[in-house]
């Protein structure tokens, strides 16, 4: 259930200091940063917050995940998730076969120079992690502070802060029309209308859709397809194994309440829907399960996908546009949104009030992250 107000028709009858499209992890974490300095609407298409791409997560929080640029961020979210009671320890692993040996041994030397725990594992050690691995696979980086995400608990603690501060939601407003109206952005649905100061574009796969409708240049926002499948083996995974990656990225597998995640970590370009997972997907997923694990497949129990959205140079984007006053771009978190969602949201909306930085965000470097980056 969804804890936070529903926009009324009397609250959407004056103007909001922000309007946030996007009412996922991106613009629930948001809402709840700016709610107690500015009065805040979140817009959500869906019936319900999160049915995209933060409601199909399979997360997981592993600090070499989304690369040395996503790093920061991930590292600056660990202590709030961790008081927040969401992680669960699982330790990250990313094997290679034996002519993979120099780069795993790059992948640690590279990680552990940036601070990651991350040590080299032989083919003994990955082999007590991972019971029936293939005995082609020689080499292993092993990430020992990992975790698995609770990304419901992490949504709704969202979004319950942006309601005790004051925050509305309008439900069923798949935005048509965005214009300016003097000081104020005009954002339409269907159904009804609302005024904001300032729009945050938090539309993740359809984020340069909002940018198109707002007047601004699409930054190239690119929605890819990621598939996971679940399955029940013989044997049921151990509950502790790590998170395992393949050293190409084509594949990972977790466990989970005792059945096997698996996904072809496919990347498909797509377009902004609803998406479902193709039946070439999951059979990709199953060979490369099969290529790692010596284990029997009993049944597949349920497939998904979902849409994870990366700007062409794979970082997010968290700033003021460079040409349209008034639009923030809170958007292109690829597959790493969660893991990062607390320091992405705390610096996004120091960003937008202008508040000064904290313990949380002084070690970012917001340029790297801002839309501008593009237009250079």
């Amino acid at each position: 259930m969804t804890d936070i107000v529903a926009a009324t028709a009397a609250d959407l009858a004056t103007p909001f200091d922000i309007a946030i499209i996007g009412a996922g992890m991106a613009g629930a974490s948001l809402a709840a940063e700016c709610a107690s300095a500015a009065r805040v609407l979140l817009i959500e298409a869906e019936d319900a917050p999160g049915y995209h791409t933060t409601g199909r997560s399979a997360a997981f929080w592993e600090e070499s995940y989304g690369g040395p640029g996503v790093l920061p961020l991930t590292t600056a979210s660990h202590g709030l998730l961790d008081r927040l009671g969401l992680l669960s320890p699982r330790a990250g692993l990313t094997i290679g076969r034996a002519e993979d040996g120099d780069r795993i041994a790059r992948f640690v030397d590279d990680y552990a120079a940036l601070g990651v725990d991350i040590r080299l594992f032989d083919r003994a050690a990955i082999a007590r992690e991972v019971p029936g691995l293939r005995p082609e696979w020689h080499f292993g980086a092993y990430e020992a502070r990992g975790a698995d995400i609770d990304v419901a608990g992490l949504h709704q603690h969202y979004l319950a802060q942006a309601r005790r501060a004051g925050s509305v939601l309008k439900l069923r407003a798949r935005v048509a029309g965005i214009e300016r109206d003097g000081a104020n952005w005009q954002v339409h649905w269907p159904q009804g209308s609302v005024r904001a100061a300032v729009l945050v574009n938090a539309a993740g796969a359809w984020a340069d859709t909002v940018a198109a409708l707002a007047g601004a240049a699409p930054l190239g926002i690119a929605p890819l397809r990621r598939t996971i499948v679940q399955l029940r083996t013989d044997p049921l995974p151990p509950a502790a194994m790590p998170l395992t990656f393949g050293i190409d990225q084509d594949f990972y597998f977790k466990p989970q309440s005792g059945r096997l995640l698996v996904s072809p970590h496919d990347e498909t370009p797509d377009v902004a829907h609803d998406v479902a997972p193709e039946e070439l997907d999951v059979a990709i997923a199953i060979d490369r399960f099969d290529h790692a694990l010596d284990w029997r497949i009993a049944a597949v129990e349920r497939r998904w996908a979902g849409l994870r959205s990366f700007a062409p140079d794979r970082l997010p984007v968290y700033g003021h546009d460079p040409a349209v006053a008034g639009l923030f771009w809170f958007a292109g978190q690829g597959g790493f949104g969660i893991q990062t969602a607390p320091a992405a949201a705390r610096l996004a909306a120091q960003l937008l009030l202008g508040a000064p930085r904290d313990a949380m965000t002084e070690a970012l470097d917001a340029a790297v992250y801002a839309p501008g980056r593009f237009a250079r």
